[in-house]
């Protein structure tokens, strides 16, 4: 059985390798009103329970993500599920364009109001993008860490340059740079040339992998039933019919591989994604459906043969 917990970085903190991201919470407003439905209350609580029932401990979040719905839909859900803190670990993110790192300390009580009663575990610059430096950005959040108000800080889609920034910025202040959380899966391993992984397993940073079966499509769903492409939101449906035939002969192998494990196609993507690289890499996957999130956390009862994991890294090379 594969190590199923993991250290956030050197933080300490543990995490499931296997967390549930909760984009999907945001309600379809605003931004994410061409890529999610609105979803009640009801249907949040189920999934968050189903997660926890099956062993997944920390939920990644921010505040972009319906400018707090998220967060206080994932508290909420917690909250009925009779969650004590202590038992669950919470990410969410500072939103950073057009503002600088002094909105940092001015906006974490918006953070705190809307996930009470429930710790901010690991807070993250969610873009590189800001009218600040990262490393005004990191002494802002060290402040933070320093004050007691969250638990670690960590980064989201920051180049290998710039997050050896943060890293070294934090590192002046006592503390380790926790996640740089990216876009990572079989049909996208850019990281792994471009330094970013290179750079976290060398300073000891915790990749969190974002769209992990790349908007459901490296599920399998849409090879076996095309018409599902256009009931999709359209923000997603164009990656998906471009990319569906050039995933296909993956996906066939996928399926074989997991028969042999009793295990779905995405659970064989999550397990190689979160082990392949040792325990540098865990992975976000998003849940609409309680079923959702019960196969997910299914990705991580089961090991894949060393061949298995060759092989499936020899299949998606071409995609580096």
């Amino acid at each position: 059985m594969a190590n199923n917990m993991r250290s956030l970085g050197k933080t300490g903190i543990e995490i499931t390798s296997i967390g549930l991201g909760v984009m999907q919470f945001s309600g379809g407003k605003g931004v994410f009103r061409f890529a999610f439905q609105d979803m009640g209350q009801g249907t949040m609580n189920q999934i968050i329970q189903a997660a926890l029932d099956r062993g997944i401990n920390w939920f990644d979040t921010a505040e972009m993500y319906g400018r707090g719905r998220s967060e206080q839909g994932l508290a909420q859900a917690l909250q009925a599920a009779d969650t004590p803190d202590d038992d669950i670990r919470i990410a969410t993110k500072w939103f950073p364009i057009l503002r600088t790192a002094g909105n940092i300390p001015k906006t974490i009580v918006d953070r705190q109001r809307f996930l009470s009663p429930y710790t901010i575990d690991l807070y993250q610059i969610h873009q590189p993008y800001s009218f600040s430096s990262p490393e005004s950005e990191m002494n802002a959040m060290a402040d933070l860490v320093d004050g007691g108000i969250i638990r670690s800080v960590g980064v989201s889609n920051f180049s290998a340059d710039r997050m050896r920034k943060a890293h070294a910025a934090l590192e002046k202040r006592g503390y380790p740079l926790a996640s740089n959380q990216v876009q990572y899966h079989l049909m996208d391993r850019s990281i792994e040339k471009n330094g970013i992984l290179d750079a976290a397993e060398e300073l000891g940073i915790t990749i969190i992998a974002w769209s992990p079966i790349a908007s459901g499509l490296l599920s399998g769903k849409f090879h076996e039933n095309p018409d599902l492409i256009q009931k999709t939101p359209l923000a997603r449906r164009m990656m998906i019919k471009r990319k569906l035939e050039q995933s296909r002969p993956l996906i066939d192998a996928l399926r074989g591989i997991g028969q042999a494990h009793d295990a779905s196609i995405t659970q064989v993507v999550l397990n190689w994604l979160v082990n392949f690289h040792g325990e540098t890499v865990v992975a976000i996957p998003g849940a609409s459906k309680v079923e959702h999130a019960e196969g997910n956390a299914g990705a991580m009862k089961f090991t894949l043969s060393p061949d298995e994991m060759a092989y499936i890294d020899e299949l998606s090379k071409q995609f580096i």
